[in-house]
């Protein structure tokens, strides 16, 4: 239990009056980093929405449980300032609001202290660097006239700076070219460490060529069908989901 970061007992979740995940059972220990993989709509965002506890997505059955809490009726900023992060598909823009003054305010809002401005920028300079960032995108309006490869970076530099317990990632690797994909597999293994997990959600397997996974899940039909280690994602690339949609008695058209 001790070393058990997030747990889902079977989850049932609701989007819009239709159900999606059907009984989804997952443990993630610190650690480790996790990979859920599956064909559009069979439930991968809803399974990290529902760790968030997005009010658009309802809980019909079963737990999530986060550091041996309970964690289903917390409002979604209260699960964030519990350590849990999660990254977009399609990153929000905010125009005024510099990527430096958005960081600090989240940052103050987590850790419930002041921010000590040259340190931070500093820091927050440091891993730009290191992920090939401009440091002059620092005072940039958050988001606004990025590149889709530097909204997904941006998402990891979030990541780095607020250092949650579990880190969500969901699509960071869509629409990104090689040399991104390896960025920002860069900056998940920076961030990766024995006390915290990262749990990567996404179709493909391109991330994962730059990146050493402990578990890779297949998600179909708001079921997983499918458990094993990185080898799976490599059979995934080469086959598709097909098996895995008979197995779970899918019709594919």
């Amino acid at each position: 239990m001790e070393n058990n970061l997030l747990e889902l007992k079977n989850l049932y979740v609701n989007a819009e009056n239709k159900e999606i995940l059907k009984g989804i059972n997952l443990k993630i220990n610190k650690g480790e980093i996790h990979v859920i993989m599956g064909p559009n709509g069979s439930g991968k965002t809803t399974t990290a929405n529902a760790i968030l506890n997005n009010p658009s997505y309802q809980k019909t059955s079963g737990e999530v449980i986060f550091l041996g809490e309970n964690i289903n009726n917390l409002k979604t900023d209260e699960i964030a300032r519990k350590g849990v992060f999660m990254s977009f598909q399609l990153p929000e823009e905010i125009p005024g609001v510099s990527v430096t003054n958005f960081l600090k305010y989240a940052k103050n809002k987590i850790s419930g202290e002041p921010v000590k401005i040259f340190k931070f920028k500093e820091e927050l300079k440091k891993h730009m660097e290191q992920l090939n960032m401009n440091p002059k995108n620092m005072e940039r309006s958050l988001n606004v006239g990025f590149s889709g490869g530097e909204k997904k970076k941006n998402e990891i530099l979030q990541m780095l700076v607020l250092n949650p317990k579990l880190a969500i990632l969901d699509e960071t690797d869509s629409g990104l070219d090689v040399d991104a994909i390896k960025t920002v597999s860069k900056g998940i293994e920076m961030f990766k460490n024995d006390d915290n997990a990262v749990l990567i959600i996404t179709h493909n397997t391109k991330i994962l060529n730059s990146l050493k996974v402990d578990y890779v899940h297949v998600l179909v039909d708001g079921k997983i069908v499918a458990t094993g280690s990185q080898e799976l994602a490599s059979e995934i690339e080469q086959n598709g989901y097909s098996k895995f949609r008979k197995d779970a008695n899918i019709n594919e058209n």
